[in-house]
């Protein structure tokens, strides 16, 4: 058995698919209906420089990342999935969730959301522990600033209003502590998307969901989903931190040694990471 991973947001990049839109016509005709523009355009040319906005950020990688699993053909049975905050619905959809066009109408309801969204700012804070960055966060008095990311025991991702965010990026510098802004106008997974979380739960009302066929692991919970938790966890993720540490190390207590990334090698870096540093979860403790 092995993990089937799927990356997230900011793995985007124009000229993403070329080599999957010749082979799944279908499926890219008939995400463009859905989504009421050209697809295929979008990602191979982004003429209006729209790829890296959330709401056309989503749903052009949701479509890649599923037409790349489709690809390689990999049985849903025997593999556990997971994704990173984004790519958690590709694993749900190759867990049998739900079908393709589903996820996609979910997908593109999300991204409008949360990139409609209350405005702010996220920053990557990289070489500090957990410990060490809640430290100077509370020292500091930054108390508007969550932790929307925690992907590797030295690499942290916090969200919060802009002007706090700004402040910390000059404090952070001053005291040499590398600090990287992202290219994003909303502070995802934090207390400030909770009204976006909320219109999502709703949104998803209308839904019903499939027996998941294989474990998927919730970002929320850093353990796999129960059947009748993915509406509230699909919600809850949007305000929620992604713990993508704590994931791996439970999928490292189940004896999963092997992972798998679909499209892309950000993911693969922060297991590996993981792996050399981190010891494994046994029988769902927690970090």
């Amino acid at each position: 058995m092995k993990a089937i991973m799927f990356p997230g947001q900011g793995s985007q990049h124009k000229g993403m698919g070329k080599d999957l839109f010749g082979s799944f016509k279908k499926e890219i005709t008939q995400a463009s209906d859905i989504l009421g523009y050209d697809l295929e355009t979008l990602c191979l040319e982004d003429p209006r420089r729209e790829l890296g906005k959330t709401q056309f950020t989503q749903p052009a990688l949701y479509v890649v990342n599923a037409l790349a699993f489709m690809q390689k053909d990999i049985k849903t049975t025997n593999n556990w999935f997971i994704g990173h905050s984004l790519g958690e619905y590709n694993a749900l959809l190759a867990a049998g969730a739900f079908d393709f066009e589903t996820g996609l109408k979910l997908v593109q309801k999300r991204g409008e959301l949360m990139g409609n969204a209350v405005k702010g700012a996220m920053a990557a804070v990289l070489g500090l522990d957990i410990e060490e960055l809640k430290n100077k966060l509370s020292e500091g008095g930054y108390d508007s600033i969550d932790i929307a990311n925690f992907n590797t025991p030295t690499q942290t991702v916090v969200s919060g209003p802009k002007e706090a965010i700004n402040i910390l990026l000059k404090d952070f510098e001053n005291q040499n502590i590398l600090i990287v802004p992202l290219f994003v106008t909303s502070p995802f997974h934090s207390r400030y998307m909770k009204n976006a979380a909320a219109d999502f739960s709703l949104f998803l009302e209308d839904f019903e969901f499939s027996p998941l066929k294989s474990p998927v692991i919730s970002n929320v919970t850093g353990v796999p989903y129960k059947d009748d938790q993915v509406k509230v966890l699909l919600s809850e993720q949007i305000n929620s931190s992604v713990n993508w540490t704590g994931s791996i190390r439970y999928l490292m207590g189940q004896g999963i040694h092997d992972f798998e990334e679909i499209g892309s090698e950000i993911l693969s870096k922060m297991v590996n990471e993981i792996k050399n540093n981190c010891t494994p979860i046994i029988e769902n403790q927690m970090i």
